[in-house]
């Protein structure tokens, strides 16, 4: 897992996330935290959870489209799933798009946002949404197929998508237009058909 970042008022949600409803606290509170069990659903208090460096590097990456705000819904409102990889997320939907947040709670200090990503679910509602254009659409659309089947190539997932606005994969700053089957890094040139090979090769 990620270290926690500490310091420079990261280390708590209620630091970075504003607006916060009081009394949004459910189920066990962070005094019986050192009781809590892996089968133990999390806690529904936004303000109770660090962030990993991971989560926080995420956060600023372009074309990753997760926000403070999205972490603080999905905690509050959104639906409770227990996953064997990642264990326990919540999924929070809203313009057509899944807020997708995993957290842990009962191996940590306190409870802690390990990661999190968005996923386009109703693309038309999504195109709609004033929130969105086009791009971001194909990009969270994009970034979700490279991730789905991260080992293998996927010219034919590539190809229809049109991605004018650079997003980060690895240390690369990829974008596509309709017809290639590969992304192309804006910095080095390389050109790639598969998240594995984009987070294997550096960006020379």
């Amino acid at each position: 897992m990620a270290s926690r970042r500490h310091g420079s008022g990261a280390s708590k949600a209620s630091d970075i996330v504003s607006g916060v409803p009081t009394g949004a606290s459910e189920g066990t509170s962070s005094a019986s935290h050192a009781y809590r069990s892996p089968v133990d659903p999390p806690i529904r208090d936004p303000t109770a959870y660090a962030f990993t460096d991971h989560f926080l590097d995420r956060v600023t990456q372009p074309g990753r489209y997760m926000t403070f705000d999205a972490v603080r819904e999905a905690i509050i409102h959104g639906q409770l799933r227990w996953n064997t990889t990642d264990g326990w997320r919540f999924a929070y939907t809203d313009a057509g798009v899944r807020y997708v947040v995993v957290v842990e709670d009962t191996e940590t200090p306190s409870p802690v946002v390990v990661t999190g990503w968005t996923e386009v679910v109703d693309s038309e509602t999504a195109r709609a949404a004033s929130r969105f254009d086009e791009t971001d659409v194909e990009t969270i659309e994009l970034r979700s197929a490279l991730s789905d089947r991260s080992d293998e190539r996927i010219p034919g997932e590539i190809r229809p998508r049109e991605v004018d606005r650079p997003f980060t994969v690895g240390n690369h700053r990829v974008r596509t237009t309709a017809g290639d089957g590969s992304v192309v890094c804006t910095d080095c040139g390389g050109r790639f058909r598969s998240k594995a090979t984009l987070t294997t090769r550096h960006c020379r």
